[in-house]
């Protein structure tokens, strides 16, 4: 027989109150990147255009996240069953390649400037990535009060924290070249940025790739939880065992509990629910259990309708079969 076990979410609040802090970092990014462009030709400063392209691909990488949260919030209907939070994953992907792509143009650029630098006014860099870790600062802030959990709004995240390093490296660079002369400082700059920005977009792409792939969430263990469920009382056998998330933060269980003649199918998987749910914080659940047929009770043999089960079987403690030499 087949059992299910839901929790409704209320995530509309959270949702909203998201939106308003993505939206207050948004704006804030948007006015100072306008005034950077124009420092940055000024100056003539790779290292301020490289902030400034970067903070391009921060807005829009706030812009995706923020629909990207409108899309994931409608209901699941016809065919999206799961609806489109999946969306969000998408977006945190997107954030990852941006990063990577941006940061394989700015080191073509800065080795190539390494060989010509141009004259750089470190004056204008100085003041103007000042004012980027002012701004920078606070975008972050506010970021950081959404929910960094959702890998999506974490995508986002670290497009901002990226630029607020690559600032304060600019800032730097604007001293040295201010004191010393030495143009190369903003080269210099721009590739400690390259570093970063290659780091946050190598863990994006990893993180929501897993998520593709529909691997088990790296804090839960297959194993383990398998080994828990087959320790409930009456369970003889659990397989077909699959744990994935439908978005970042919200695992997705499902499996085929064979439970003894004895025990009511119910019961044990009502058990097992609360178990995965209070244990491995796992509320979205689905269980297929069946009563054992007696030949499965015995050592090396299966239930004959699951003969084609996928992945390993986990079976009480007390009837796994035990090595060669074990004293019993």
């Amino acid at each position: 027989m087949g059992a299910g076990h839901d929790h409704s979410h209320s995530h509309g609040v959270s949702a909203d109150s998201d939106r308003r802090w993505l939206a207050g970092a948004l704006a804030v990014i948007v006015a100072f990147l306008i005034g950077e462009v124009i420092v940055g030709l000024i100056a003539g400063s790779l290292a301020l255009l490289s902030d400034a392209a970067h903070m391009t691909t921060d807005a829009a990488s706030i812009v995706l996240a923020l629909w990207a949260i409108r899309l994931a919030a409608r209901p699941a209907t016809g065919r999206m069953t799961f609806g489109w939070k999946r969306v969000e994953i998408l977006s945190a992907m997107a954030n990852g390649l941006t990063l990577l792509l941006l940061a394989l143009w700015l080191g073509y650029e800065a080795i190539r400037r390494l060989f010509e630098p141009p004259e750089v006014h470190g004056t204008l860099v100085l003041i103007t990535a000042l004012v980027g870790v002012a701004v920078n600062v606070l975008a972050t802030w506010m970021i950081s009060r959404a929910d960094r959990t959702s890998l999506n709004v974490e995508g986002a995240f670290q497009h901002i924290l990226n630029d607020l390093f690559a600032f304060i490296a600019t800032a730097v660079a604007g001293v040295v070249i201010m004191v010393t002369g030495w143009a190369r400082a903003d080269v210099i700059a721009t590739l400690i940025v390259v570093a970063l920005m290659v780091k946050a977009g190598v863990g994006l792409i990893r993180a929501s790739s897993r998520i593709f792939l529909e691997a088990a969430p790296e804090n839960l263990d297959p194993d383990v939880i398998g080994r828990d469920m087959a320790a409930r009382p009456g369970v003889t056998e659990v397989h077909d065992l699959h744990i994935w998330e439908i978005t970042s933060g919200s695992p997705a269980l499902s499996a085929h509990v064979l439970v003894e003649p004895a025990y009511d199918c119910h019961a044990v998987r009502s058990d097992i629910a609360h178990m995965l749910d209070h244990e491995h914080h796992i509320e979205h659940v689905t269980l297929q259990v069946d009563h054992a047929e007696p030949t499965v009770l015995d050592i090396g043999t299966r239930d004959s309708h699951c003969g084609g089960a996928h992945g390993p079987t986990h079976t009480p403690e007390a009837r796994r079969p035990q090595p060669s030499g074990h004293a019993h």
